[in-house]
């Protein structure tokens, strides 16, 4: 029988495995600068949790997340984001209560049950950072500029869209524009928006069908209708972009595909990357934390796509690293395992081949492993009690009299 990975599931072998390190370890160290630390959330969740926190009339809940019930009579669900779990984390542990503000980051994979296509897969990996405590527009923009600096350092070019939605003050008017203009052209909108329609309209403005974006095109903005405090806070964090030099331009249809945001709502597009645009998206939810059981508090972060980030980046050349250790002969065996022992033991990274094969069959090894030097024990090194060391990218051979020289050469 032949067995094969789930349909958008995808195994991630050397060199894309190597890619994603670099994706990791890149935002990574971006955020710890900003001031970040991790945090590690559980794989799968209570259901209700993303019912409540996503929004029921998200594509997420209604046809995306895998759901099952344990051996418990629980109804679980595989993450579909990470953001819920983070609030839920901050909540459950009184955080709230002992810091003044906290920025948290997460990477891993999360699952949506999507047509599999270039950048969405059905288990996709994200890398996340949440801002908790701070209700003030510099938060907003210096969190984008984190985000800006990760792509960058990444070397993906992107496009940043920004708009405001409003809060719990505003939206309600401008909700009714929307339901005013959008009974008339039912017509024209995709099943899918038909239902949007009925219980969240605003969900309708981020459509990706052709015929629904013409229909968004000529729709109230909802940035004709924030209130004062919203209009205020919008016009600061694009005043502050300017003062940290991050480019962008205002979209007043961006509203992103989940409930729980108020405010500020950024997207990155790639145009390289075809429907799947979006490499990193995020905003502000001030009511989440107490939508999930917490007191006011207010928040904010982004989300990026590991998978469609590594689609973006060039092809990793692999640099020439470490020790690969040559023998031929039993005592020449041993010898060579007591090296390996010692070099690794000094934090150098080495190789050796048990099958011992002929010299050239273990420097080819060597070379396919892209090694930077061979350690080359034969029998007139085992009779001189000395060792070979060779640059295989130079072909350089010198003569080595013992380990503490060889750790020294290398």
């Amino acid at each position: 029988m032949e067995y094969r990975a789930l349909r958008g599931v995808e195994d991630l072998i050397p060199p894309e495995s190597l890619k994603y390190e670099r994706v990791v370890d890149t935002f990574k160290e971006v955020v710890e600068r900003a001031g970040f630390s991790e945090v590690i959330l559980p794989i799968f969740e209570e259901a209700r949790l993303f019912t409540r926190s996503v929004g029921e009339s998200s594509d997420i809940v209604n046809k995306e997340m895998y759901v099952f019930e344990d051996k418990g009579g629980r109804v679980v669900a595989l993450r579909p984001e990470g953001t819920a779990s983070a609030v839920r984390a901050y909540v459950e542990h009184g955080v709230y209560a002992k810091e003044p503000f906290t920025k948290w980051f997460y990477v891993g994979p999360m699952f949506r049950f999507e047509r599999p296509q270039a950048g969405r897969k059905r288990q996709f990996f994200q890398a996340g950072a949440e801002v908790f405590g701070f209700s003030q527009p510099g938060a907003d923009a210096e969190l984008i500029k984190v985000a800006d600096t990760v792509l960058k350092e990444l070397s993906v070019e992107a496009v940043l869209e920004i708009n405001s939605i409003g809060c719990r003050e505003c939206r309600p008017a401008y909700r009714e524009a929307l339901i005013n203009f959008l009974k008339s052209k039912l017509d024209s909108l995709c099943p899918d928006c038909v239902r949007r329609f009925e219980k969240n309209p605003l969900r309708v403005l981020d459509c990706k069908n052709e015929s629904c974006q013409m229909v968004v095109s000529q729709a109230p903005k909802i940035t004709d209708y924030l209130c004062s405090e919203c209009r205020e806070h919008y016009q600061k964090v694009k005043e502050y972009l300017n003062l940290l030099k991050v480019e962008f331009k205002e979209n007043p249809f961006l509203v992103r595909g989940l409930d729980y945001y108020t405010r500020t709502v950024f997207e990155f597009k790639s145009s390289q990357l075809g429907a799947q645009s979006t490499v990193l998206a995020g905003g502000r939810y001030d009511y989440l934390v107490e939508e999930i059981g917490g007191p006011q508090v207010p928040a904010l972060g982004f989300a990026m796509g590991i998978d469609r980030v590594m689609l973006l980046i060039p092809e990793l050349e692999v640099e020439r690293r470490g020790v690969f250790v040559v023998t031929r002969g039993e005592e020449a065996y041993r010898r060579g395992l007591e090296v390996v022992s010692f070099l690794r033991s000094k934090g150098i990274r080495a190789e050796i081949d048990h099958r011992q094969g002929s010299f050239k069959a273990q420097m080819k090894a060597a070379d396919r492993l892209k090694v930077k030097f061979a350690v080359i024990i034969g029998q007139d090194e085992v009779e001189g009690e000395f060792y070979s060391l060779k640059e295989l990218s130079t072909g350089k051979q010198e003569r080595v009299e013992s380990l503490k020289e060889l750790l020294a050469r290398l």
